[in-house]
């Protein structure tokens, strides 16, 4: 059976008096309507659109909204409609000071006395939420608390469609290990989606970021997600606190992530959490790939230099196989005027023309196909390193060089595009010529296609396909003036 509804009126978000709360990562606006996170602005990263000012992450005014929603189910228990009440405004972790807690206290109803309490933590995204339930009444109560994450379906500002980040609730639990449902699977639920577990976390994902409760292990809860309106969607956790006998004080509590996705970091926090970073199907060998970018960068302290370094290494690493594709295509190139022949000689007649050809092909001992199979194995391993450059947090807002000052924006004057048309035309007239006329002419347009389309893509991207261009045009280079010295010697010999 599908769990009811964890909140007493689905959405709904009333207004109180805004707390405020400093620490050394975060600042966190807290509502006494609900005692609910309202605003959370991420200190040590910049803005998606102003660069001069601090990422906001969560907020309940403009888009996306995106705010927390917890409280207690039972009856005359505070939820997040209940207005609380505050010792003081605003809470600063002081200098020395590794935690900060701050105490809602809620109207006391039937003899319950409840206390919503934060505790933050000083280096550290993680935020302690408890519920500190005292039953003062004549009978046992089990209080059961709900922590839910609200948003709408709007895009993160700065987000690029054409690169096809996920947005979207995101949970994991040992029985069903990782799982993404989208805003649009939601949309097709008719009821609420539920599974139990005693493991794992629940969050809402969205590139670069990562919101997540993290139950305690062991403890009984329920993952939640649904749609209560038209517009906003949420995701969370439903969690038993056991019986709370007379006079006797008992907590209901989780913890909250709120921070960058950080692979090392979000391992710790939680089993299966750092798969919120995406490198796609190809995860096996995109983790290792960005362990050595990470060691690079380490090394040489610049991102960009790093993602330069890291693709020389990649190439050193496949330079057996791709020789032996370049001597292919060389040897393909020297045959071109001869193939040329052929099919004058040959005219229309294909069958002729594919004999004539493979025979060609036999005397002079090359293999057609001899390229193909070494390109096609190193295939995972680009695509892969595609997905970390796209994925990691720490090319965000990382300079480069000159006019390039984040790697992961589009280069604000296009001239990487343009390096990359040229360097990908040099290399196309480096290969062998295509027999089709047609198929020629759509090769020469590819150039112009790809600029075009890495005109949005992140400038670290297109650094990262330039440099490989540039080696690959110098090894092609280098290996057709080598089959051409070969060929001349033949010829030499032969007379």
């Amino acid at each position: 059976m599908p769990a009811r509804a964890p909140t007493t009126e689905a959405g709904a978000v009333p207004t109180g008096t805004r707390l405020q709360v400093s620490t050394d990562k975060l600042l966190v606006e807290i509502d006494t309507a609900g005692g609910d996170l309202r605003n959370v602005t991420l200190i040590e990263h910049k803005g998606f659109d102003d660069q001069s000012k601090p990422l906001q992450l969560m907020r309940d005014q403009g888009e996306p909204y995106y705010v927390t929603q917890s409280g207690l189910l039972g009856e005359g228990l505070p939820t997040h409609n209940t207005i609380y009440t505050a010792a003081a405004p605003s809470y600063d972790l002081a200098t020395g000071q590794d935690k900060l807690e701050l105490r809602l206290t809620a109207p006391e109803t039937g003899g319950v006395k409840v206390d919503k309490v934060y505790t933050f933590h000083r280096g550290s995204y993680v935020v302690d939420v408890a519920y500190a339930v005292t039953n003062g009444g004549a009978a046992a109560i089990s209080p059961e608390a709900y922590f839910l994450l609200v948003r709408d379906s709007n895009p993160s500002p700065g987000d690029v469609k054409m690169l096809n980040t996920f947005t979207g609730p995101a949970l994991y639990s040992e029985h069903d290990k990782f799982k993404k449902v989208s805003f649009s699977d939601i949309d097709k639920y008719k009821e609420a989606f539920t599974e139990k577990a005693s493991d794992g976390w629940i969050g809402i994902v969205q590139h670069y970021f990562v919101t997540a409760w993290l139950p305690k292990p062991g403890a009984a809860h329920e993952f939640y997600i649904d749609k209560p309106g038209d517009k906003r969607y949420r995701a969370g956790i439903k969690a038993l606190g056991g019986a709370i006998e007379p006079g006797k004080t008992g907590t209901v509590d989780t913890s909250l992530y709120i921070g960058p996705q950080d692979v090392d970091k979000l391992a710790k926090l939680a089993p299966g959490l750092e798969l919120v970073v995406d490198y796609g199907w190809l995860t096996i060998i995109a983790a290792p790939i960005f362990k050595v970018l990470h060691f690079i960068h380490g090394w040489v302290g610049n991102w960009g230099v790093a993602i330069i370094l890291l693709t020389v290494l990649i190439k050193l690493l496949f330079f057996p196989l791709q020789n032996k594709a370049s001597r292919s295509m060389a040897q393909m190139k020297v045959l071109a005027p001869k193939m040329q022949k052929l099919k004058e000689q040959y005219g229309d007649d294909r069958q002729k023309l594919q004999q004539a050809t493979m025979e060609l092909y036999k005397k002079e001992k090359i293999n057609p196909l001899g390229g193909c199979l070494p390109i096609a194995i190193q295939i995972p391993v680009f695509i892969s390193l595609y997905w970390v450059l796209l994925a990691s947090v720490d090319l965000r807002h990382a300079p480069f060089a000159l006019w390039i000052n984040d790697l992961s924006a589009k280069d604000p004057f296009y001239v990487l595009p343009v390096i990359y048309a040229v360097t990908m035309f040099v290399q196309m007239k480096l290969q062998p010529a295509s027999p089709d006329p047609v198929q020629q002419k759509v090769m020469m347009a590819m150039p112009i296609i790809f600029s075009v389309m890495f005109i949005f893509f992140p400038a670290g991207l297109v650094l990262y396909w330039i440099v490989n261009n540039v080696l690959s045009i110098s090894q092609q280079w280098y290996i057709n003036r080598l089959i051409e010295a070969e060929n001349t010697a033949k010829g030499h010999a032969k007379r």
